[in-house]
């Protein structure tokens, strides 16, 4: 559910702002990986440890800590702020987007993901698929005279990771990305197949990830990568003739590049040296954020900016993730 709490302004004089961040995380993964139970918002020397508090509860609570913290002063905006609550900023995005296609606008949206006070600059975008890929089922005892749907996903993931090399040297020419080893990743993050262990399994499916530069068209990355499935296929005797699916799901988000110079970033860095005695540092990510949706698709500048956290994994314990 997306939650939208605006303040009107009286007499509007000021300029109008959206405040937005995501209440959704990512899998907890193991729970013996975690030096403290992943929902228990357990503190220790004033950090919250738990999954989602760095990403991103704690820019949420910024938000709403600044509006109450204008109350407490006895001001208030002097324009209209919308303070949104979205989801499924982790696997589309069209939690943000909702909002937007219902009417909520502002002249500058401000994002506070946990970027350690440092502006984003720009994001890559994210494609998710599935490749789908049949086998022969035979027993292994004979095993030559089948064929392994599992074996041929490999086969196909390998091309894909050769696929990424090289548009990750075409990345080098890349005005924001040039200076960036790999920008682009690929990541095959869930497989299953096979129905016995004694048989060559008829079936393998892999949920992948793969990244594209901002100015990529998504249609030109997804023809790209289909174009690698299937030349890939080309390549081995049974997937030849059976070729394999892409199926496209969840993400399929253009990257973004706030240009700068926009009266919004100039305010927000004027605020940054204020506080911090310093210039507004910017950084480039590999991963996506709802910023896109205001400064592609709507005209708002989308500022992609907030508090720090910390996420370790040490060799010998788990991870502890934290604000």
């Amino acid at each position: 559910m997306q939650v939208v709490a605006t303040h009107r302004a009286k007499d509007p004089t000021g300029r109008s702002l959206i405040l937005q961040g995501h209440i959704d995380v990512v899998p907890e993964g193991p729970a013996d990986m975690w030096t403290y139970p992943p929902y228990s918002a357990t503190i220790r020397d004033g950090w919250m440890h738990g999954r989602g508090a760095h990403d991103m509860k704690s820019g949420v609570a910024a938000m709403v800590f600044a509006m109450d913290a204008l109350k407490a002063a006895g001001l208030e905006p002097a324009a209209d702020v919308h303070v949104q609550t979205v989801t499924e900023e982790e696997s589309t995005g069209n939690g943000a987007l909702s909002t937007l296609l219902r009417g909520y606008r502002a002249e500058a949206a401000l994002v506070p993901e946990p970027t350690g006070g440092t502006i984003t600059r720009a994001h890559t975008g994210t494609l998710w698929f599935r490749i789908a890929v049949r086998g022969v089922p035979v027993h292994v005892a004979v095993a030559q005279s089948g064929s392994n749907a599992i074996l041929s996903a490999y086969h196909l993931i390998q091309a894909l990771q050769e696929h990424t090399k090289r548009i990750n040297q075409e990345a080098k020419a890349h005005p924001w990305y040039k200076d960036m080893e790999s920008p682009l990743k690929f990541n095959p993050g869930i497989i299953r197949g096979g129905d016995w262990a004694s048989s060559t399994p008829a079936w393998c499916e892999v949920d992948c990830r793969i990244g594209l530069l901002p100015g990529t068209d998504v249609a030109e990355a997804r023809a790209a990568v289909e174009r690698c499935v299937a030349e890939a296929a080309k390549g081995d005797n049974f997937l030849a003739n059976n070729p394999p699916s892409v199926t496209w799901h969840g993400f399929l988000a253009d990257g973004y590049v706030l240009e700068p110079g926009s009266e919004a970033e100039a305010v927000l860095a004027a605020a940054h040296t204020q506080v911090f005695g310093e210039a507004m540092p910017a950084r480039i990510t590999t991963a996506v954020n709802d910023t896109r949706f205001y400064g592609l698709y709507f005209g708002i500048p989308g500022l992609c900016y907030g508090p720090k956290g910390e996420g370790r994994m040490p060799s010998t314990n788990a991870p502890s993730w934290r604000i």
